[in-house]
């Protein structure tokens, strides 16, 4: 008779997309190993290691990772030094500086944003950004 409300936040939040379920390393954090997650991931704070996320990738100005990436889609406002592997689209903001090897579905760069990659676009696989290799991990730029 009654339809509990609860059924349907719950179905909404288990979505690995949905902003209410947020990852975030704030400014003044920092974090040496690997990252993996099923959900979105902001970083302002400082990361150093593999990041491996099935979403979205957002680097604020402050945020900067020194290693690898891979993730659905990035939205880049501050630093990422190493090999980024994003599915779909990756946007760098005027603010950015990337500097290594991209990988990615699509791109998008707003002037004034920093780009100094080795660049591949189109036929990213997303089944194939999920893990990287054993020597892919042994190579995280230092």
């Amino acid at each position: 008779m009654f339809k509990n409300n609860n059924d349907t936040k719950m179905s909404k939040n288990n979505n690995s997309n949905s902003p209410e379920r947020l990852n975030r390393i704030v400014e003044g954090t920092t974090i040496e190993g690997n990252i993996s997650s099923e959900s979105n991931i902001r970083i302002d704070g400082f990361v150093k290691g593999v990041i491996s996320t099935k979403g979205r990738l957002v680097v604020g100005v402050s945020g900067s990772i020194s290693g690898d990436v891979i993730c659905q889609n990035a939205e880049i406002e501050g630093k990422v030094n190493g090999s980024m592997k994003v599915g779909e689209l990756l946007s760098l903001k005027s603010t950015s500086k990337i500097e290594g090897e991209v990988t990615t579905g699509k791109l998008s760069v707003e002037p004034g944003a920093v780009f100094a990659v080795k660049c591949s676009m189109g036929g990213v696989n997303p089944s194939n950004t999920k893990d990287l290799s054993k020597k892919d991990k042994e190579t995280i730029v230092a």
